[in-house]
């Protein structure tokens, strides 16, 4: 006689960026934005003791990456600020992006004190062809084995500025995949197989149809917040946001080779959320002591700056105006990032620019000739729009100023772009532009030239704009579908 059937429940964050108290989250109503205030790590360990709770022995708990970077406190620390703070949640895995951002051997070291595993099966080391990282584990809970597979970013190599993935090589991991599922299922004995992946969802979804064998897929990078899973064939995809703002809850049940979604919740961590005391101390203590100095307010907005849209947005359009106004420069880009936490209309504090740019970049001047303006825009939309999913590479479009670019977004890599203003004059491909930008990803290396690194960076170009903005000057740059 068949058993009863053994009940899971899976819960997932992603793409926390470091943000470790409730801060506003960028809410849509129609047209209109709405700010509630959400996240916290407090909140998130409080959900998920209760869950646990709930449901003894039977929650798994999984961060897909973007964890120890993205605020003043995780950037100024390294990420180790916050390794305390992740192990008070139990996880139970984990897998990495921001992660590399000082390099892999800083990275390795700040696991040393991480309780849980980093998994990566498409990370590579380039000289000995070997994992640095374990490319999966196997868990017990529920009376189940479960087999966890962990996939990092693969453009950690590819677009991230070059000493994030210093000797190291990436892969989509779905060269590898395949076998690793048939490997745990016969050796392991596993009954389910997780995929802990940071590709993005729409490479998540390519991956999941063309590797058999996945039954959960805990998708992160593209910030998505989904309501309800995506099924691709027999595997079931979720993803949860970002900064915190969400916690997934995936609630299965597995009778034999029959895997059932129970419920599916995308859970608000809003004020109904009892924070866990114990959580809560912890974070004061990284917090605490740069409170006073994070609350200086430094200017004002008349309207809100958010990076909840793809092709511009208002957030950069204020740090582009601050990269123009201390360069001297009409045209000016910087990265598309999808992180950083909205800014409701009002006061800005100096908080709010270290989560606007927490790189904190200097800001770079260079030379480009207007053929290598087009071409690096017209890169920059096959890494967003791409048709191949693994060919999207870049966040949200290249954020830029003093242009306008009629684009015609359906069209192939090469073919894109039908023209681009330079305030009312055409893009000349002949003409030498003076330009601006921040990060290596704003212009990258094999495009311009001439390039001198200012003695002022990120933050102090927007304390320095918000305290005399520069209104009358609409230089923000735009792309028009046509």
């Amino acid at each position: 006689m068949a058993g009863a059937p053994r009940r899971l429940t899976i819960l997932q964050i992603n793409d926390t960026h470091g943000y470790v108290e409730p801060h506003p989250e960028l809410i849509w109503r129609g047209r209109t934005p709405e700010f509630r205030n959400l996240g916290g790590y407090a909140r998130i360990a409080g959900y998920f003791d209760a869950v646990r709770q709930e449901r003894p022995g039977a929650v798994v708990a999984f961060d897909n990456g973007d964890t120890f970077h993205g605020t003043y406190h995780a950037v100024i620390s390294k990420g180790t600020a916050l390794v305390p703070l992740v192990n008070a949640l139990k996880l139970d895995a984990m897998t990495a992006h921001w992660e590399f951002a000082w390099g892999p051997e800083h990275f390795i070291r700040l696991l040393e004190g991480v309780d849980h595993p980093m998994l990566a099966i498409n990370c590579y080391d380039k000289e000995t062809g070997r994992r640095p990282f374990a490319p999966s584990m196997m868990i017990e809970r529920a009376g189940l084995r479960i087999g966890v597979v962990g996939i990092a970013a693969f453009i950690v190599d590819k677009t991230m500025p070059p000493h994030f993935g210093e000797g190291l090589r990436f892969t989509t991991g779905e060269e590898a995949l395949g076998d690793e599922i048939a490997r745990v299922r016969a050796d392991e004995k596993a009954d389910l197989i997780i995929v802990l992946s940071h590709l993005g969802l729409p490479q998540d979804m390519k991956l999941a149809a063309n590797v058999p064998g996945i039954d959960v897929l805990l998708s992160g990078h593209t910030h998505d917040r989904l309501e309800s899973p995506i099924r691709v064939g027999a595997t079931v995809i979720i993803q949860s946001g970002c900064h915190g703002a969400f916690v997934g809850r995936l609630d299965i049940a597995i009778d034999g080779d029959a895997i059932t979604v129970e419920d599916h919740r995308l859970v608000p961590m809003d004020d109904t959320i009892a924070p866990d005391p114990d959580m809560a101390r912890l974070v004061d203590s990284v917090v605490s002591p740069s409170r006073d100095a994070l609350a200086e307010v430094v200017g004002s907005i008349d309207e809100a700056a958010h990076r909840n849209t793809i092709l511009d947005c208002p957030t950069d359009d204020l740090l582009l105006a601050a990269i123009r106004k201390a360069s001297g420069r009409a045209i000016a880009f910087s990265n598309g990032w999808r992180y950083g936490a909205p800014i409701p209309p009002g006061r800005v504090t100096l908080g709010d620019l270290w989560n606007m740019v927490p790189v904190n970049p200097p800001v770079t001047t260079a030379e480009m000739t207007g053929a290598e303006i087009q071409a690096m825009m017209e890169e920059n939309l096959e890494r967003t729009f791409s048709c191949d999913p693994y060919g999207q590479m870049s966040g949200f479009v290249k954020r830029f100023c003093g242009l306008t670019i009629f684009a015609k977004l359906g069209l192939p890599f090469g073919h894109r772009i039908d023209r681009i203003f330079v305030g009312s004059s055409p893009l000349d491909p002949e003409t030498v532009y003076p330009v601006a930008y921040i990060t290596a990803q704003g212009v990258p290396k094999k495009y311009g030239r001439n390039r001198e690194t200012l003695p002022v960076k990120a933050i102090d170009a927007l304390r320095l704009y918000l305290a005399k903005p520069d209104r009358s000057a609409d230089g923000a740059g735009r792309i028009i579908a046509v």
